[in-house]
């Protein structure tokens, strides 16, 4: 242990058990042992400390996740695809759902005569349209400091065109830590909607989601790095992703290799493990499952 971790980085006064010495916020380097002795270095460790912060924000964004913001389905345990329009988000409980288990549901439902449907999840009767019931659904589950449900009130807000209300919602659930939201932030602060453009906001809320898991999210910043002529840091974003099954990160790949960008090894491995996180999503029970609702043309 270094000296500067085990006394005072302005005074000098070694942490004994009357003297608790606290780290600097932003990096691991450095204690001390009031907000004063803290104010008075902060020029002197400034530069240090913003260095060593950007260190330890890399490792936290570069650190691969072990699956997709998406997760798993909670009742047939495989991972959720990416595709929003594979799964469904219950709105009794907030929980998403791949179509093959909702499928599973219906298909049981209907063989017992079943007058109502019901969640497949947490059983409860699926909320009716027209009754109220769908907006009480998603108070109770707001009320209750669900983010996911934050979300959904948010984009609807969004859609609306009311991009104030949408924020409020869509910080709520980024505070709660939901990658979508921060996402969708992301696109607000990039096209001004709601509030002033902001890209150092862009920037953090795009890397929020990716550090959940959010594939194109680390694809966008991906872009902006390339743009930005940093290759090597955009192409760790999209190999991240594309591992995690993301198609525009594994185009963006290809394009890469044909400039000379990525190696023959690199671009085969990520295709291996795109392949792999994409056949992790697959079932007959979903394919069934998707035929059905696409035939249909509604989800309930």
């Amino acid at each position: 242990m270094s000296e500067d971790n085990i006394m005072c980085a302005s005074c000098g006064i070694a942490e004994v058990d009357d003297v608790q010495l606290k780290k600097c916020a932003d990096c691991d380097l450095v204690k001390y042992c009031s907000e004063k002795c803290q104010g008075e270095h902060k020029l002197q460790h400034k530069e240090a400390c913003k260095k060593r912060a950007a260190e330890l924000r890399d490792e936290l964004l570069f650190k691969v996740p072990e699956s997709s913001h998406r997760g798993d389905c909670p009742i047939c345990m495989m991972p959720l695809p990416l595709d929003l329009s594979k799964s469904i988000t219950k709105v009794c409980c907030s929980i998403i759902i791949c179509d093959g288990c909702n499928y599973a549901n219906h298909k049981r439902e209907f063989e017992e005569r079943r007058d109502r449907p019901t969640c497949p999840f947490c059983r409860k009767p699926a909320p009716r349209k027209g009754t109220g019931e769908l907006e009480k659904c998603s108070r109770d589950r707001i009320e209750a400091n669900d983010p996911v449900a934050m979300t959904q009130e948010g984009a609807e807000h969004e859609q609306k065109g009311d991009d104030i209300r949408a924020i409020e919602y869509y910080t709520k659930a980024a505070e709660l830590g939901d990658a979508d939201a921060h996402y969708q932030l992301a696109g607000l602060y990039r096209n001004g909607h709601g509030v002033e453009k902001d890209m150092g906001k862009v920037i953090y809320h795009l890397e929020e989601a990716a550090i959940s898991g959010h594939p194109t999210a680390r694809c966008d910043l991906g872009c902006g790095e390339w743009n930005d002529g940093n290759a090597e840091r955009a192409m760790r974003h999209f190999i991240i992703a594309a591992n995690l099954g993301h198609d525009d990160s594994m185009k963006m790949l290809m394009a890469a290799y044909r400039g000379g960008l990525v190696s023959k090894e690199e671009l085969a491995a990520a295709l291996r493990a795109h392949h792999a996180a994409v056949d992790a999503t697959k079932s007959p029970q979903r394919d069934a499952g998707e035929e059905f609702f696409r035939n249909l043309g509604r989800k309930f």
